[in-house]
């Protein structure tokens, strides 16, 4: 479990490709102490086992699943990546939730300045539209944000100068792919109501009159 509070960004040294999968050889560009091989880490939102490390450089594995779900396959040698070791018990959650498990790729549609704050609109694609809520938590590029406003197939997040300086969201420009992960909370409430649905009936055998649109229609969701 991560948190989307990106520690600091890496520079990828080393890409070894595969006919489908690919080994990442990362240089923190900040210290990252203490590594331990097998440990997880996020690389750009996504989690990452460490294969084997040294003092300044560390190695992971990505598999074509999660080639074929987030943007890490597109990355070249030079590319730097937001980087976030995994939360420890006790510490503060600062951000949200995250587990690291990337749904699917979103598209920088504008950026707009609001002050110092960078507004972001992103379009994804809509089959995830019921996971994403006005004030929710969303996860881009690793990066825990608030959503302003969303439509079916968009959303709207500020970002504030710090982030803009600490992350590789300081190269999104229109047209440039993010992952993004939506909040697990939400994917458990809308799991819940497809099971139901699809079931007909409450556990034990009763017909239920409560349905993810009835709640949708009264202002529930």
């Amino acid at each position: 479990m991560f948190t989307g509070l990106v520690q600091g960004m890496g520079e990828i040294r080393r890409l070894v490709r595969g006919a489908s999968e690919c080994r990442l050889e990362i240089a923190p560009l900040f210290p990252l102490e203490n590594i331990v091989d097998g440990e997880s880490i996020a690389v750009n939102g996504a989690c990452l086992s460490v294969e084997q490390h040294q003092e300044s450089l560390f190695t992971a594995y990505a598999s074509a699943e999660t080639l074929s779900r987030t943007t890490l396959g597109a990355l070249r040698t030079g590319a730097r990546v937001n980087l976030e070791r995994a939360l420890q018990l006790g510490s503060r959650l600062g951000g949200h939730i995250v587990s690291g498990h990337v749904d699917c790729v979103a598209t920088v549609a504008r950026l707009d300045r609001a002050g110092q704050s960078l507004r972001c609109t992103l379009n994804f694609p809509p089959e995830f539209a019921p996971e994403v809520i006005p004030k929710g938590s969303v996860t881009l590029d690793g990066i825990s944000l608030t959503i302003n406003e969303c439509g079916m197939d968009s959303l709207t997040v500020n970002v504030i100068p710090d982030t803009q300086r600490r992350t590789v969201m300081g190269g999104w420009r229109p047209g440039s792919r993010v992952n993004m992960e939506t909040d697990v909370l939400g994917k458990y409430v809308r799991r819940q109501f497809q099971c139901r649905e699809q079931a007909g009936e409450r556990p034990g055998g009763r017909t239920s009159g409560v349905s993810y649109d009835l709640l949708l229609q009264n202002g529930f969701l």
